[in-house]
């Protein structure tokens, strides 16, 4: 695993090589921006299903948790949960990686997007999908669930859950190409920004 401060760019030689190899380029948005767009709606899925959790297991009524005026400071506590949420939401992408520690193929790092952690490890489609549905699942459902039931769910928790519920739509945009595109018996790889998936239904696959 390597720490670098751009997003690796695409290798033309490796790509060449990976089609001529019989692996299909996933039909993906051509830049960050269009991506964003296209991530809009699941911005609002992800926040209709994380307000719902929140008022399925809080006695306190959502409505609790809402300032009567809206103010907004920056200090030390607020960069702090910020740069924490980033960091654990990444983490939990990170662990599924196979081998992630010692793989010289595997990247975190930061853009004006955010963070990001790329690998070039083959992945199954399965386990690709947990790692790209973890950080939403675990931060934005399980966790706020988890406080709403302590009675433990604060005012600033809850802006982090739901901020993370925010940024996750990125990853459900993702996991929507490849559930669509993919078929199950099939491992995935990276090329900078290209994405390739090669079906292993008629070969015994060890992907885990």
């Amino acid at each position: 695993m390597k720490m670098r401060k751009r997003f690796p760019e695409t290798d033309k030689q490796k790509h060449a090589e990976l089609i001529r190899n019989g692996w299909a380029l996933l039909k993906e948005p051509k830049s960050p921006l269009r991506a964003l767009v296209l991530s809009v709606p699941f911005m609002i899925i992800n926040l209709i299903v994380t307000v719902g959790i929140v008022s399925m297991f809080s006695a306190e009524p959502l409505r609790n948790y809402m300032p009567e005026s809206i103010l907004i400071t920056i200090d030390l506590k607020s960069i702090l949960g910020v740069v924490s949420l980033l960091l654990v939401h990444e983490l939990l992408h990170l662990i599924l990686i196979p081998n992630f520690i010692a793989s010289k193929s595997t990247y975190v790092g930061i853009t004006l997007f955010g963070g990001y952690v790329y690998t070039e490890e083959q992945v199954s489609k399965t386990r690709y999908i947990v790692i790209t549905l973890l950080p939403f699942v675990v931060i934005s459902i399980i966790l706020p669930a988890l406080l709403g039931l302590l009675g433990a769910l604060s005012p600033f928790m809850l802006f982090l859950i739901v901020l993370n519920s925010l940024s996750s739509s990125l990853d459900i945009l993702n996991w929507m190409l490849i559930w669509i595109q993919v078929p199950s018996q099939a491992v995935i790889v990276c090329n900078g920004s290209k994405t390739y998936w090669k079906s292993t239904a008629r070969q015994k696959s060890s992907y885990i």
